[in-house]
């Protein structure tokens, strides 16, 4: 089994546990890695730190909002350089985000910035930013690392998948498009995931979304296709411990009739070559 986006301590918001306590709780549970992800800084040490002391895969990356400097090629550049493998594309700040009224660091002191993120086309064409969203594709590409559209809206999710498709890159993961942001449609799942696109369903939509139900998320399994991912997104105080939180959600996808031996491979192989190089 691998998880492909866990949360722990030291973050900006609570966390079950920190790193090390995090890991321990996988090697118990029998997996061979996990994702470690925030939103608010690189997490590529702290992967590395830990893998080299545990044995585990741990592996990092850095998600482009404001404290990264935004979709900031230099923080890219030096997160793949240093053996990151995942580059989010905006989350906490992601215009979407600031609609749905949902956290943001600026939360914290109103002396923040809380402008708000974007890519094509709700970002304009002509707009200077854009030069810096095409240099960050570039590098993914050449690191061959992996492209997860974060929180941005599904229109910007078709439109990065365009990019990397030119760009040959395959390692393309929609982040929870079922989730309240991006907000997406089953058709528009449907389509992406047509296209290639692998499609991440997490435990912390069972346990903490509005309105959604296992059944809901069965249907967005059976839309991922072949390229369905499962992760547990948790690591919140009020969630169950990641690797727990997990193997409750294949439960709950496996109580809808779904294949459990599929399901597994969407917690286990399938994220695991989507990451690994």
């Amino acid at each position: 089994m691998f998880d492909v986006h866990v949360h722990a301590a030291p973050d900006v918001l609570e966390r079950i546990g920190y790193d090390d306590q995090i890991g321990a709780s996988y090697a118990a549970a029998g997996y061979s890695g996990f994702v470690l992800k925030a939103h608010h800084e690189s997490t590529v040490g702290r992967a590395s730190a830990l893998s080299r002391s545990s044995g585990l895969e741990v592996v990092g990356g850095i998600t482009l909002n404001h404290a990264a400097g935004g979709i900031n090629p230099a923080a890219v550049l030096s997160a793949l350089s240093t053996g990151g493998r995942v580059v989010w594309f905006p989350t906490a700040d992601a215009h979407t985000q600031e609609s749905a009224r949902l956290p943001r660091l600026g939360d914290l002191d109103e002396r923040l910035d809380r402008s708000a993120l974007s890519v094509p086309p709700v970002l304009a064409t002509d707009d200077p930013a854009v030069k810096d969203v095409a240099f960050v594709l570039d590098l993914i590409a050449e690191h061959d690392a992996v492209l997860c559209t974060g929180h941005v809206s599904g229109e910007e999710c078709r439109w990065l998948l365009d990019q990397a498709h030119a760009r040959d890159i395959d390692r393309f993961l929609l982040t929870h498009p079922s989730y309240t942001v991006p907000g997406m449609e089953l058709r528009e799942i449907t389509e992406l995931a047509e296209r290639g696109a692998h499609v991440e369903i997490t435990a912390y939509q069972l346990f903490h979304q509005p309105g959604m139900t296992a059944a809901r998320l069965a249907a967005v399994a059976q839309a991922a296709g072949p390229g369905l991912v499962l992760a547990s997104d948790a690591g919140q105080p009020d969630s169950p411990e990641p690797p727990s939180a997990l193997e409750q959600l294949i439960a709950a996808l496996a109580a809808e009739g779904l294949d459990p031996g599929w399901l597994r491979d969407a917690a286990g192989d399938t994220p695991r070559k989507l990451v690994l190089p």
